[in-house]
C-alpha cells in the first residue's frame, strides 16, 4: 500500500452546500462495507453534514474534479473533536487518510486547542491499526449511541503540522506542496 498522495492536482477546502451531495455519496460508498459487520449503517452514513457546516469545520479534499475525501472536525472548547474522516474506496491507500488527519491537527492548532480526540467503531478492524500509524493512541473503549466505539486522541502542537506562518495549514495542497 502506497501511502504517499497521488500525483495529481489535490486540495483540501471548506465545504459548501454545493458538496453536501458528494459528501454524502462519499460517506456511503465508504461506509456500507461496514454495515455487515456493524449490523447497521455506521454513524457517518446516518449524519447530517447540512448541519454539521453550521456547527463544525466540514473539508473536502478534491482530487482533480472528485471528491476523494471529508472530514468533519468539532471545537469541543478543551479538544477537537475528529467527527468523521472518510476516503473514497477507489482512492483509499494513497495518503489522502493521513492528509485530512493533517487538516484535523491543523484545525486544532488554528482554534488554540492541543488534542485531537476521535473514536471509531471496534468492527473497523483498519482503523485500529491506521490511527496509531499516525501518532494517535488508544484511551478507551465503550458502548456509545449502540456502537461498539474505541476512543484515540493525540497530543499536537505547533510543530507537529507545519509552520502555519508559512501557510502549510493544508487547505492548499497540491501535488508538489503535500506534507511528507
Amino acid at each position: 500500500m502506497n501511502d504517499q498522495p497521488a500525483q495529481t492536482s489535490t486540495r483540501a477546502k471548506r465545504a459548501t452546500t454545493g458538496d453536501l451531495p458528494g459528501i454524502q455519496q462519499l460517506m456511503v460508498d465508504a461506509y456500507t462495507k461496514y454495515i455487515e459487520r456493524i449490523g447497521r449503517p455506521p454513524a457517518p452514513m446516518t449524519a447530517d453534514y447540512s448541519a454539521a457546516l453550521e456547527h463544525s469545520r466540514v473539508w473536502v479534499l478534491e482530487s482533480g474534479d472528485a471528491i476523494v475525501g471529508a472530514l468533519v472536525t468539532e471545537d469541543r472548547a478543551d479538544h477537537l473533536l475528529l467527527e468523521t474522516v472518510a476516503v473514497a474506496p477507489g482512492a483509499q491507500g494513497k495518503g489522502y487518510g493521513r492528509l485530512l488527519l493533517e487538516r484535523a491537527e491543523c484545525d486544532a492548532v488554528e482554534l488554540g486547542l492541543t488534542e485531537v480526540r476521535l473514536y471509531t467503531n471496534e468492527a473497523m478492524t483498519e482503523n485500529l491499526t491506521f490511527y496509531p500509524r499516525h501518532g494517535y493512541r488508544e484511551t478507551g473503549r465503550a458502548l456509545q449511541d449502540g456502537f461498539r466505539r474505541v476512543y484515540f486522541s493525540k497530543t499536537v502542537g505547533h510543530n507537529d503540522v507545519g509552520d502555519l506562518r508559512d501557510g502549510d495549514r493544508g487547505d492548499h495542497l497540491d501535488s508538489g506542496g503535500l506534507p511528507q
